[in-house]
């Protein structure tokens, strides 16, 4: 193979076979719960039944004395053993100014229990059902608190409240904008829209479940987990165990799926390390299904309502939007950012809005806390811009296309600073339509919808034109690169794989610096000892960590080249590096670069280098579908599904539209199928398996599924010129269904109920609706 040869099949641009996919096509894939040892003990959780309880009592002397019981940890004894609440709260203030208010979280429930699953105790034993009986023998007195089962509920003047010192359950809350100069906006609007608008309660749904395994290896704890950020799980078992952060590893192998829900520490994590230091063993969990269900945190959960004021030629004046976010039971820092700060840098998507009105409440309810779910803020945002969009067309009788050309951000404006502060460097949002257009043959709509109509099915087009951001606000990221004697580049990061292809795109980078063929780079992720660093999530993976790695390859073979010079007792400048070879110029004399490596102190040559990029990606995106309602039955069938996405520059085409593809699928979930649901009389949640949880399936898929992608806006925030992909067709998707849907309502006489559409638009759900009219 010639050098011009390794470039063109294995560098950026190339459709690259994963390189993960291999030994999990042969099921030698190495996930947590296949790390089980002969000997480990087997941990089971007992689980509150109750939303809102008082703990009485624990008694674990009967389970204690079952075959096989290893250890039993309680509430009780950990907080004898000084061990640490879980970190909560946020840096956002109620409304007279106090601290964000919000229970203090163990690692297992003292004195209260706060909703339904929330573990008590955890029971080591020698066999899984040796411990699940066990764990039955544990007998906890609860005495039943009034519970606040629900986000009405919450906010019911003069209900039950999860915490005393929040009596009207708003844990903290945010505004933003000018009220006053929105008002005034709205004042001398030719059009006002308005839509109250739910945004349900989502399940993560990944294929592995959370598992975790723990020991003591030479006084060092050593953690195995399924984890999207190892070097965060270390700081929470660290603290739990009340040591340095040093004297804790954290390993992640395989991960089957994240999706943001495998982010940060669950407190089942940091009590298998200290069960395992209970019972001087290593101990290991893999949560079932319904663990899953009920103690994982949830996506999304808000109630808004928008309103968008333009002017008669269609020109944005203002934007309002008042929510209420139902944070769960704990008001975990990540689940109140994404609603009070984060969904909102992107509310105003990619158009132009001189001012903005807005005012974000977190609320407390006895359900699971809610966290990072794909997209995680942003979905909620652009579904309620685009939703606006929409409707504003069809009451001002404005083309929705035109109406967005009227109002998109201009390329000639970029850099932009939207109302919430945030910069957008580069966008072309109106070429990423234009492109997206002819993709869908919006010209031949009419003709496919008069054959939908003759089978008695109403046909609707949908659209949806967004932007969002990337990163999580951390920019740096660290790798190393190690040059061995043996013939291979061998490369860390500390950005994490779960499915998403990100090892496969890191030795492409590799390979462009380096012009090896990819079979001579291994990437090791997820090995606390290696690097630490934030890990993945926010769509940050690339753009910070594999610019991390591309410098760091770059800062190598310049110190390789140095290195070489000395060899070869030339000057530097005289040095050329080609496909593994270094030579003088003009010259015979040439060294390999991995003899060079095998000549130097060690064997190798190994550069630690840290990466800071310069701000956020925005990638951006025009999704369009159509759908077939039947109104006899309130059926929605996705028969046609197009995207344009800027991404900007693609290292990997396949692994993007994989990317792409996957986010549209959830998203289309969220639109017509999923829902978490608790019983609004005593917080037992309802959607507690998958035969209650409606996951999208195949058959709810468009045939035609159409994903391309615009290059030609790179990004200028990073030298790869790469935008965050992981998140961006869930965000698009969903409001790109609804839209269809009230489109095809809207053709066929039902105008007027477009605006009460709310997700999911499960049959029994729209054909009410429909029978309403």
């Amino acid at each position: 193979m010639t050098p011009g040869d390794t470039a063109t099949r294995f560098g950026s641009g190339q459709a690259v076979r994963r390189l993960e996919d291999e030994a999990l096509l042969k099921g030698q894939g190495r996930y947590t719960d296949d790390l089980r040892q002969p000997g480990d003990g087997c941990l089971v959780f007992v689980r509150s039944p109750y939303a809102h309880a008082a703990i009485r009592s624990v008694n674990t002397a009967d389970a204690e004395a079952m075959p096989g019981v290893r250890a039993i940890l309680t509430g009780a004894q950990l907080v004898a053993q000084g061990v640490p609440p879980m970190p909560t709260g946020a840096a956002f203030k109620r409304a007279d100014g106090s601290d964000c208010a919000t229970p203090a979280r163990r690692p297992l429930a003292h004195e209260v229990v706060r909703f339904v699953g929330e573990a008590v105790a955890a029971v080591v034993a020698d066999t899984l059902q040796q411990a699940r009986d066990a764990a039955e023998a544990v007998w906890v007195d609860y005495d039943e608190l009034p519970a606040v089962p629900t986000l009405a509920a919450a906010l019911t003047e003069g209900g039950a409240s999860v915490l005393p010192a929040a009596p009207d359950n708003i844990a903290c809350e945010a505004r933003h904008g000018d009220a006053a100069a929105c008002d005034a906006a709205f004042a001398k609007a030719a059009h006002v829209v308005r839509l109250d608008i739910t945004h349900q309660r989502l399940a993560a749904l990944t294929i592995e479940p959370r598992t975790v395994r723990a020991w003591d290896e030479g006084g060092r704890m050593q953690v195995h987990i399924s984890s999207q950020m190892p070097t965060g799980v270390r700081t929470a078992v660290s603290s739990a165990l009340q040591v340095a952060p040093e004297q804790v590893r954290v390993r992640v192998s395989d991960v089957g799926g994240g999706f943001g829900m495998k982010t940060g520490a669950y407190p089942e994590d940091v009590v298998v390390a200290l069960a395992s230091r209970a019972s001087g063993r290593p101990v290991a969990w893999t949560g079932d299904r319904s663990e899953e269900f009920l103690s994982t945190t949830h996506g999304r959960d808000v109630q808004a309502h928008a309103e968008l004021a333009l002017a008669a030629d269609g020109a944005i004046l203002g934007l309002r939007v008042h929510s209420h976010a139902n944070v769960g039971a704990y008001a975990l820092g990540t689940g109140v950012a994404i609603q009070l700060l984060i969904g909102p840098w992107v509310q105003t998507s990619v158009y132009h809005v001189p001012v903005i009105d807005f005012h974000f409440r977190a609320v407390l309810t006895n359900q699971a806390p809610t966290g990072a779910y794909r997209g995680a803020g942003r979905p909620e945002a652009i579904f309620n811009i685009e939703r606006l969009m929409d409707e504003a067309a069809r009451q001002t009788g404005i083309d929705r296309i035109a109406l967005r050309r009227r109002n998109f951000v201009r390329p000639e404006q970029m850099p932009y600073r939207n109302p919430m502060g945030q910069t957008y460097d580069v966008g072309r949002f109106e070429q990423v339509m234009d492109g997206a257009l002819p993709l869908a043959d919006l010209q031949g709509f009419e003709a496919r919808a008069a054959e939908s109509a003759a089978r008695g099915l109403w046909r609707g087009l949908g659209i949806a034109t967004f932007l969002e951001w990337t990163g999580g606000n951390v920019f740096e990221e660290r790798v190393t690169v190690d040059v061995k004697a043996d013939g291979f580049i061998e490369v860390y990061s500390a950005v994490n794989q779960m499915g998403q292809g990100i090892a496969t795109t890191l030795a492409q980078l590799v390979v462009d610096a380096f012009g090896v063929p990819i079979d001579q780079v291994r990437v090791v992720l997820g090995d606390t000892d290696r690097g630490n660093g934030f890990g993945s999530a926010g769509s940050r993976s690339l753009f910070t960590g594999g610019s991390a790695m591309r410098t760091g390859a770059d800062r190598t073979l310049e110190e390789a080249k140095q290195l070489a010079a000395q060899e070869l007792e030339a000057a530097p400048q005289d040095v050329r590096y080609e496909a593994g070879r270094f030579n003088v110029v003009g010259t015979d004399h040439a060294i390999g670069l991995f003899e060079l490596a095998g000549r130097q102190a060690g064997g190798h040559i190994f550069v630690d280098h840290t990466h800071t990029v310069s701000g956020p990606t925005w990638p951006n995106g025009c999704h369009i579908s159509e759908v077939e309602v039947d109104p006899q039955t309130g059926s929605v069938a996705v028969v046609r599904y197009t995207s344009m996405n800027d991404v900007g520059r693609v290292v990997n085409p396949m692994i993007v539209r994989g990317q792409l593809d996957g986010g549209a699928v959830q998203g289309i979930g969220q639109a017509l199928t999923e829902q978490i649901v608790y019983d609004e009389g005593g917080g037992q949640l309802v959607t507690g398996s998958l035969m209650d949880y409606a996951a999208p399936r195949a058959h709810d898929i468009a045939a035609t599924f159409v994903t391309e992608m615009d290059e030609s806006t790179p990004c200028k925030n990073n030298p790869l010129g790469v935008k965050g992909v992981g998140e961006l067709g869930t965000i698009g998707a969903t409001p790109s269904i609804v839209n269809a849907v009230a489109d095809a309502l809207a053709r066929n006489g039902r105008a007027g109920l477009a605006q009460r559409l709310q997700m999911p638009l499960s049959p029994g759900r729209l054909w009410a609706l429909l029978q309403s009219a």
